[in-house]
Parts: structure tokens; sequence; C-alpha cells
């Protein structure tokens, strides 16, 4: 079973939790993050590479916790333009595709692999979906996709595997490309979710901002960074919605209890 409740309080760890991640204090370092930084592009695809399509579920949930995607039509069949941005290998792009025939979606990743297997996915047509590999942190989404043209951006589980230090980058990239009164939807790690316990010493590589042992990064958010991303550092969105989202998964077999975090937001281009 799992129970699940969103607010703006942040989990409360454990005192076991909270001794293990004030003993976590040395970092990566700095000669190791720089590599890091520079193969994050091939650790990706080599991500994609051992897992092909099999490693994340299909989000049939999306349409379930942002009821935006249908909510912000002006007219029942008016025909939506969303942009997925960091769409892996298609999990959550084709099940809104599916659930949805009056969608076109704009698709991106930055693996070139995941980008091809979303183009060999049966569902796959150049009619409703225009696929293509960016780095958001740097290439420019107009090469792509029309200037203020977008409906909805979905941001879920993309910008923690980006280093902070480049994600008002990613935000700015996204607002040229939507249109003035829709939004952003994102869902990503919260502060003191179960994976960001379960990093073994040696693994920091700053304030809640980790390594993987494949070398991919993840970044654990608050919902006050998450604003000051979005609001401050990129100049120009309003919050609407932006709160944790915290679950507990309970193994009634092993009595075991994960604690899961996420952030879960509506930010919107005026």
């Amino acid at each position: 079973g799992a129970f699940q409740k969103k607010g703006h309080s942040a989990r409360v760890l454990s005192p076991e939790e909270a001794e293990k991640l004030a003993k976590d204090q040395v970092l990566v370092s700095e000669f190791k993050q720089l590599k890091l930084e520079k193969e994050a592009q091939k650790n990706w695809d080599l991500f994609y590479k051992r897992n092909s399509t099999n490693f994340f579920k299909d989000r049939h949930w999306t349409t379930r916790e942002f009821q935006e995607l249908k909510a912000c039509r002006e007219f029942a069949d008016q025909k939506l333009t969303i942009l997925e941005a960091g769409c892996g290998v298609g999990n959550c792009l084709f099940p809104i595709l599916e659930e949805d025939k009056n969608i076109f979606a704009y698709a991106c990743d930055f693996s070139p692999r995941a980008v091809e297997y979303v183009k060999k996915n049966a569902l796959y047509s150049t009619e409703r979906c225009k696929v293509f590999q960016c780095d958001l942190t740097k290439d420019d989404l107009l090469d792509n996709i029309p200037a203020d043209s977008v409906d909805v951006v979905t941001l879920i589980f993309v910008l923690s595997a980006i280093h902070p230090d480049k994600m008002h980058l990613v935000l700015r990239n996204i607002y040229k490309v939507l249109k003035p009164g829709k939004c952003v939807l994102f869902r990503d790690y919260g502060l003191y979710d179960h994976a960001m316990l379960r990093f073994k010493s040696g693994s920091k590589l700053g304030e809640n901002f980790y390594v993987r042992q494949d070398g991919t990064r993840s970044y654990f958010f608050t919902e006050v960074l998450l604003a000051s991303f979005f609001v401050q550092m990129s100049r120009g969105y309003e919050q609407v919605v932006n709160e944790y989202v915290q679950r507990e998964t309970v193994n009634r077999k092993e009595d075991l209890r994960v604690p899961r975090v996420f952030l879960q937001s509506k930010f919107q281009k005026p």
C-alpha cells in the first residue's frame, strides 16, 4: 500500500537519517566533477544503452496529476501543442499521445540514443510528434520550435539531472517557446527523498547534489530553491503551484516503509 500527501512542509528526518547526512560532508574532487560535467551526455547515452526502453515505467499518472493537460483548452476539441523537455525514451510522451488524440508534441532529449528509441517506437508518428536531440542548457529550442507556440511544457524528472549552475539556462530556453499565459508543469525529486538517503559516502557533489555509480547525477529540490530558479534566476515566470508530494510506499510483507518526496509545481509565463 501507499499514501500520499501534498503541502509546503518538507519531510522531517529521523535522528538516524539526520546523522547519516550530517556525517557525509566530503565532496567529490573538482577534477572528477569537471569530468562528470564534460561526460554528462555520454553517461546518459550509456544509461540508455544498458537499459534500453525497460528502465522507467510508462507514466500513465501524468494526466491525472496534471489536469492542465486538458484544462488549458479554450474549447473542447482544441488541438494542443506541447513540449516534453527531456523525453527519455517516451515513457511520458506516448501515454499522453494515446490518451489525447488532439495533441501535437515536440519532444527532445540530451541523449541521441534516447531520441532514436522514441523514433523506433511503433506509436511514433511525424504527424503527431517531432522529436530531436537537444542540450537544453545551450541548444536554442527556437531552432526546432516557433517562438510563443507551445501550450504546455512538461519538465518531469529532468532538471535534477542538470548542474544547478545551469538550471536557469534551461528555464530561459523553454520560456522562449511557451505561449504567454501558459505553463510549465514540473515534477522532480524533493529534499530527503529515499533516493537521496541511499547515496553512499563519496557521492556528494554539492548541497543536495549527488552522483550515481553510473555517472549520472541527481539534485534534490527544496520548494524555496525551485521557486528561485523559476521566478528570480529565469526572470519572468510566475508561481501558480509549488508543493511537496510525500508518498510512503509500504511493503507489508517485508515491513519496509520507503519515503518518497517529490516537488510538483506549475509556473506560468505572464
